[in-house]
């Protein structure tokens, strides 16, 4: 285990950044001196739980943010400061609403089944001006702008030094490129353990909106933050694999529709388990008010929106929930940038444990053009047309809700309930429009 002390003497790290993330994906932080961080490390950070997106009342004792010492990382654009990953405790014991601890508890669940579950995400964002109300770059302005040459150049600075800090770090970045809306870039690096992953994605989140802001710009991961345009998605690549991490547990044939695409048994029932819970999953996977301007959205000007909204799966093909493009690994298509980094990683895993307990059936697969013969599919669930109905999915499903923890389940619930009745209870200016000579 890293020694966050001899790490600041050894790298010149003045300050650390205590972090944990809450409910809602918001990133906390205490900033502490180095001389200091032997104590945070016995004893933790303290934070008013109260104060951040937590369900917790300010009544409640402190709350205390252990550092893990594994997840260090020294800013490469500020290399003064370091940030650690933090597991929150109260009085003694870890706060079980907490989302690093609601995937450690589940990584560990997985491991005691003898199994190692491995992710790898793709994380899109849009560069817009600093007042986040327009695309940054006045140019790019294409019909069809995915992998546009000309734009991913314009941004290059800001592109290639996220990259050449991902290399630094060891996280081995292997493409960049423009998306499919104007102003919308990703970023892809290779999978790994799901907590890593997850540590990963958050610290990835905070790098790009630093490294745009030192640019003058603004990175948001809004799932739909421009009318018209493709959405961000946080597409999930996953895998299960032996504890030793050498033998894939999900690649093989089972026969069938499953064995077709490359999957075993147990493969085949992890992705049951997703398809199963989906529809719940949808509270975790795009849980904001704007997520369903994404997963609901017409036809963009480039022509798709890349996201689904119906619960199917399918071999090497992008307009499904779930596609399998090659033997022993499947993507999620369903999450956003909106998605928590620990909730996402976390809900993949409890779905996944549910379906190989269950040995749930994935159903049919569809090989179909889900955008033009999506119609002729009568059989498959949609997915939930807006943040309420998630939120009514997620708490309808025990079986999901079981896995991830009851304290965390219902805090989650609650406070997104909140905060669905404080966007309806919010006077709009369409409603004005609308309403106002009736």
């Amino acid at each position: 285990m890293t020694d966050l002390a001899a790490f600041a003497a050894e790298k010149g790290v003045k300050y650390f950044m205590i972090s944990f993330t809450d409910l809602f994906g918001g990133q906390r932080a205490k900033l502490v001196p180095a001389q200091a961080i032997a104590d945070m490390v016995d004893e933790g950070a303290g934070f008013a739980g109260f104060a951040t997106w937590l369900d917790m009342t300010p009544a409640h004792p402190d709350m205390l943010a252990v550092p893990d010492p594994s997840t260090v990382i020294q800013l490469p654009w500020k290399p003064e400061v370091a940030w650690v990953a933090a597991n929150p405790v109260m009085e003694g014991a870890e706060v079980a609403q907490a989302p690093r601890n609601v995937l450690r508890k589940l990584v560990a669940e997985a491991e005691a089944e003898g199994l190692r579950v491995k992710t790898g995400v793709e994380a899109e964002f849009f560069l817009l001006t600093p007042e986040g109300d327009k695309i940054s770059d006045p140019a790019d302005t294409a019909e069809k702008p995915c992998y546009d040459q000309q734009a991913v150049m314009r941004r290059y600075d800001v592109i290639a030094e996220i990259c050449d800090y991902m290399l630094d770090l060891g996280w081995g970045p292997y493409q960049n490129d423009h998306e499919d809306a104007n102003g919308q870039f990703e970023m892809n690096w290779e999978f790994d353990d799901a907590l890593v992953t997850a540590d990963r994605h958050s610290f990835f989140k905070f790098m790009v909106k630093s490294v745009a802001e030192k640019h003058g710009l603004r990175a948001t991961f809004m799932p739909k933050p421009i009318e018209g345009l493709t959405g961000n998605g946080c597409h999930a690549h996953i895998s299960v694999w032996d504890l030793d991490g050498k033998t894939n547990a999900f690649a093989g044939d089972a026969g069938g529709q499953i064995g077709e695409v490359g999957l075993s048994e147990q493969g085949g029932h992890f992705l049951g388990g997703i398809m199963k819970h989906a529809t719940a999953l949808a509270a975790l996977t795009n849980p904001t008010v704007n997520s369903y301007k994404r997963i609901n959205a017409p036809r963009t000007t480039s022509g798709a929106t890349w996201a689904p909204n119906t619960v199917t799966w399918t071999g090497n093909n992008r307009t499904h929930m779930v596609r399998v493009p090659g033997p022993g690994r499947f993507e999620l298509r369903l999450p956003d940038g909106a998605a928590n980094p620990y909730l996402l990683q976390a809900a993949i895993i409890a779905a996944g444990l549910s379906g190989l307990r269950s040995k749930a059936d994935p159903g049919p697969r569809h090989d179909i053009d889900m955008y033009a013969e999506g119609h002729t599919v009568t059989d498959a669930p949609k997915l939930p047309l807006n943040l309420l109905d998630a939120i009514r999915a997620f708490v309808s499903d025990t079986g999901l809700t079981d896995m991830l923890g009851a304290e965390f389940s219902g805090s989650y619930a609650k406070m997104k309930q909140q905060e669905w009745d404080s966007f309806v209870s919010h006077f709009s200016h369409w409603e004005r429009e609308n309403t106002l000579d009736i």
